[in-house]
């Protein structure tokens, strides 16, 4: 991982927008990026003591407003606190004399510590941000899709307000039942722009988080190809795939892009198709992407109290409770997120009793762990269930197991490479007792091309077939790649 400088100025904003006549900016909801394609912009420093003692005399003005005016409404409030903000300004600007720059990036830091993320907000409009790393109060990182590190300055004075920071952030992302603290140590929720949070406290010398964010959260299946993660061939097959309703898992390592590719996959449904959506946090948007019209997005609930005798907290609902209502909702199919505990086996049980159609993610090192994997997972559910029946339920339910796989030679001065590598067909039950496959895609590991090439045709080909799939494609022996993956070290052949 590359290393960029520490930043001269810990405390830095963005160079703000033109801003409108009354001096606050032209969208006070989005705020400008540190960086601007990739330039580096002038940063204005910003003395985040006045920020907050501007902002806590507009929040008593903002109480006081809806106080006498109840029904005031949204649109209204903030465009009043946006007026009390570039007054106080002005009169903190007027006495010593600060530039215009200076007046806009203080109101917009104001307005962020008012209506978003503080002054976490700048490295959340960044789109080139990858995940935020924040070490305590005084010590964040960011990390970069191309696979670049960046130490910035702090996002809090103490973590005490650390602390309330992450506090507001669940409020503020309608979680209003989760909060961190020495009782309730964990906080993981997804952010209002979709980013996910995970936070621990009380554990350890500080409080640690990472805010992992979705840079692509809008692609499809065409984009993928043109971000090198997929080909035209392998893009066909999996739209038909979809389209002929087989149920598909996708698995692969840690930000390997496992949600990237299943959102961009959801993208074949039908807009009228009517499916639910079960995650723990919502990092599909399938019900506000704008194509889908018919989705019932089920999201878990953490526990706000103390715990049972059986293990489970006061309010809790787990992914495994969501999965037998959403399954009497007059569903066509059903997609869980993240396949990651006993929900697995309301999951398989769903692929094997159901309608076809159905996709998931689970996490795996390897696609030949992938089976163990869900046997662990079986084991994990309350009757301690076999792995003979984990396989078994694993070889009826399952079509295909797409594993998308990262390369990342950032250490050697290369860059991250995203790519699906393999498309498993489940053929049955083989020997011992697990689930047989076919290679319908693999590794071109003979002519170093680490990506997905068709190898096979799949025992369902008449199915594809009949959704539109021309199976001529699966003959391209080197896929549609116009040169293997260029990485710095070769793949072994």
């Amino acid at each position: 991982m590359q290393a960029r400088p520490l930043h001269p100025d810990p405390t830095v904003a963005p160079v703000p927008r033109k801003p409108r006549s009354n001096g606050v900016p032209v969208s006070a909801g989005a705020a400008s990026s540190p960086q601007v394609l990739g330039a580096e912009v002038p940063h204005i420093t910003v003395d985040h003591r006045v920020a907050r003692d501007i902002a806590s005399q507009v929040a008593k003005q903002r109480e006081e407003l809806l106080k006498s005016k109840p029904g005031t409404d949204r649109a209204g409030e903030e465009q009043r606190c946006l007026n009390w903000i570039a007054e106080a300004v002005a009169l903190w600007s007027d006495a010593r004399a600060m530039t215009p720059q200076e007046d806009e990036a203080l109101r917009r830091a104001v307005y962020d510590l008012l209506f978003r993320a503080g002054r976490l907000q700048p490295y959340l409009d960044d789109d080139r941000v990858e995940d935020i790393i924040i070490q305590g109060p005084h010590e964040v990182w960011l990390d970069y899709g191309d696979g670049e590190r960046r130490r910035v300055g702090p996002i809090a004075d103490s973590e005490e307000e650390l602390l309330e920071l992450l506090r507001e952030l669940a409020r503020s992302s309608g979680h209003s039942e989760r909060t961190i603290s020495t009782a309730s140590p964990a906080l993981a929720l997804s952010l209002q722009d979709g980013s996910r949070l995970q936070a621990i406290t009380g554990l350890g010398p500080m409080t640690y988080a990472v805010i992992r964010r979705h840079r692509i959260s809008h692609a499809d299946l065409d984009d993928l190809v043109r971000l090198g993660t997929i080909d035209p061939i392998l893009r066909a097959f999996l739209g038909a795939a979809v389209r002929a309703e087989k149920n598909i898992m996708i698995a692969g390592k840690q930000k390997a892009g496992k949600t990237t590719l299943l959102r961009a996959m959801l993208k074949e449904f039908a807009p009228q198709c009517r499916f639910a959506t079960v995650q723990s946090e919502d990092e599909l948007f399938a019900h506000a992407n704008g194509y889908h019209q018919q989705v019932v997005s089920l999201i878990g609930r953490e526990s706000g109290g103390e715990k049972d005798a059986m293990g489970r907290g006061a309010g809790e609902v787990t992914l495994l409770d969501l999965m037998h209502p959403a399954l009497r909702m007059s569903l066509e199919r059903i997609v869980v997120g993240e396949v990651r505990g006993p929900e697995v086996v309301a999951m398989m049980q769903a692929l094997t009793n159901g309608s076809g159609g159905n996709l998931c993610t689970i996490h795996a090192r390897r696609p030949d762990i992938i089976f163990d994997r869900i046997a662990e997972l079986y084991a994990l559910a309350q009757d301690n269930l076999s792995e003979q029946l984990a396989y078994r339920q694993t070889a009826n339910g399952l079509d295909f197991i797409v594993y998308v796989d990262m390369t990342d030679e950032t250490r050697i001065g290369g860059r991250r490479h995203r790519y699906v590598s393999h498309v498993l067909e489940l053929t049955g039950i083989g020997e011992n007792g697990r689930p047989a496959t076919n290679e319908v895609f693999s590794p071109g590991r003979e002519w170093g091309e680490p990506r997905a090439v068709p190898r096979m045709d799949p025992g369902c080909i008449d199915d594809l077939r009949r959704v539109g799939f021309d199976s001529a494609l699966l003959r391209e022996s080197y896929g549609a790649w116009p040169a293997p993956l260029p990485l710095k070290v070769g793949v072994s052949r």
